[in-house]
């Protein structure tokens, strides 16, 4: 008998919540031709970000956001020139194992990669899910960005000047200073002293 008041108890419940929406607009988006505004921070799909004026790459092949991956979906090749700079030659990101974490986005010091709000690229060959270079760059050329800022090593302040002011070397200056002249002086005294008693002796013994 208790279970079956809790049971209609419920079900009145649940039937006050649905009657709460009806007479109401509906919600449901008739996709594809209506779709929601990703938010800025969505984790969609794997992009590579280019320079807003000169169009290049923002990669600097650091390969920190290859490190970072958790599932190394990420696969870089940058081999060193004669100016010891890495170059970059592939940069590969497989959409089938990727976890979709933002890890590569934050490990990324230069605003070069980056989760992009687009999310329709599902397909029947997990092939094509394999995004070299050159498809990563062109499905993130329109995507916004806000450029990390450079930080700059802050300013060294120049040595203070060395007045010997507050400093033991300037202290034991000053001592040795203060000594000095007293000593000196001490020891004119003494032989002005020693002398007037030779005087003394002289005219004694002369007499």
């Amino acid at each position: 008998m208790l279970s079956i008041v809790k049971g209609l108890r419920e079900l009145i419940r649940g039937m006050g919540i649905t009657g709460k929406h009806l007479g109401r607009h509906a919600v449901t988006l008739q996709y594809p031709e209506e779709k929601w505004p990703m938010p800025e921070r969505s984790r969609g799909i794997v992009v590579l970000l280019s320079d807003k004026e000169t169009g290049e790459l923002n990669c600097t092949a650091c390969m920190l956001c290859m490190r970072a991956c958790p599932t190394a979906a990420i696969f870089i090749d940058a081999p060193r020139g004669e100016d010891k700079k890495r170059r970059l030659k592939v940069f590969n990101v497989d959409h089938g194992i990727c976890c979709f974490c933002g890890l590569c986005e934050e490990a990324c010091n230069f605003t070069a990669i980056k989760m992009a709000g687009k999310y329709e690229f599902s397909t029947e060959n997990k092939e094509d899910l394999l995004w070299d270079m050159h498809k990563l760059q062109e499905v993130g050329r329109d995507v916004p960005y806000e450029p990390k800022p450079k930080k700059k090593p802050a300013p060294k302040p120049p040595p203070a000047p060395n007045t010997g002011e507050g400093s033991p070397a300037g202290s034991a200056g000053e001592a040795k200073a203060a000594v000095n002249p007293n000593s000196k002086t001490a020891g004119a005294g003494a032989e002005k002293e020693g002398d007037d008693q030779a005087n003394d002796k002289k005219e004694g013994g002369s007499d």
